[in-house]
């Protein structure tokens, strides 16, 4: 049966720019496998199938699949489908809709806000991240990296492991910006040291002012070499930024920069409040455009 699908760019609001995003709308009926096949076809970060959802008061059920699996939560396809189900079904229509979206990892906030061919969208983070006991040596990971060791690190900045809904991280902090754009997955050490965890290398100095985080984000056993703007990552990046910055007590703010050496600028916004027993609540937000609409013959 044909099937409407739209191409979006998220967390820009310039077309191609930003994480591109495939959303299948109409997605009954299609199993695992086969939607494993579609999002390899479209061969994006992600790719999200629409089905009805399991509350009747939440507004779409969504399975989400890079080309090489399915993923239980992920950012830009959230912040990507809250805006163009907001669009596509008058959520938003009066200036600001609220959504909720049925992931893997549990019901998903959304509050959206449009603009003429798309909006802007923010999530509150459905689980925090939790540290994990070991983080690859220093040394190490700079082999990974195809950098010195001198360059890992900053501050009183580590590298560090986490988990945050099922999926495991690395965040590797670099001396400057110079070093995280020189950086490169080396084969075989980069899969030695790192398994199958995403890896996550940040640095504090930025393009532009009043930006708080440069990053790239490398997951090949995701089937994506690099991606350009990654919405979970954010979320993880909260908990670094209070484990290693002692943040005070209240809601504080970061802007990410990532995707500017893949030529795809992307801006992720990230909100975390912090009270006495620590991290308690993390947003993450950002624009997004649609740049296609079309139907998957299938």
């Amino acid at each position: 049966m044909p099937r409407p699908y739209a191409i979006l760019d998220v967390f820009t609001a310039t077309p191609l720019e930003g994480n591109g995003l495939a959303v299948v709308l109409e997605a009954e009926g299609l199993s695992g496998e086969a939607m494993q096949r579609i999002a390899r076809e479209f061969n994006l970060s992600e790719t999200v199938f629409v089905l009805p959802p399991d509350n009747p008061v939440h507004e779409a059920k969504l399975r989400i699949f890079t080309p090489a699996e399915e993923l239980s939560f992920a950012g830009h396809p959230t912040v990507g489908t809250a805006v163009l189900l907001a669009i596509d079904r008058g959520r938003a229509a009066s200036g600001d809709g609220l959504l909720i979206l049925e992931e893997g990892v549990g019901p998903v906030r959304c509050g959206v806000s449009l603009h003429e061919g798309g909006g802007r969208a923010r999530f509150d983070a459905p689980r925090l991240a939790a540290q994990e006991n070991a983080a690859p040596a220093a040394d190490r990971v700079a082999a990974a990296l195809g950098i010195d060791t001198a360059d890992v690190g900053f501050e009183n900045h580590a590298t560090s492991s986490w988990s945050m809904a099922g999926v495991g991280y690395v965040f590797v902090p670099l001396r400057n910006r110079a070093v995280v754009a020189a950086s490169r997955p080396q084969f075989p050490a980069f899969a030695e040291v790192f398994g199958e965890r995403i890896v996550y290398v940040y640095a504090r100095d930025t393009v532009s002012v009043g930006r708080q985080v440069h990053a790239r984000m490398f997951a090949p056993t995701l089937g994506i070499s690099e991606d350009p703007a990654t919405g979970a990552a954010a979320v993880v990046m909260a908990s670094v930024l209070h484990r290693f910055d002692a943040h005070p007590l209240g809601s504080h703010t970061a802007i990410i920069e990532q995707g500017f050496e893949m030529g795809r600028p992307s801006l992720i916004e990230l909100e975390f409040d912090i009270e006495a027993d620590g991290l308690v609540a993390v947003r993450v937000g950002g624009a997004a455009v649609i740049v296609a609409r079309g139907t998957l013959s299938i």
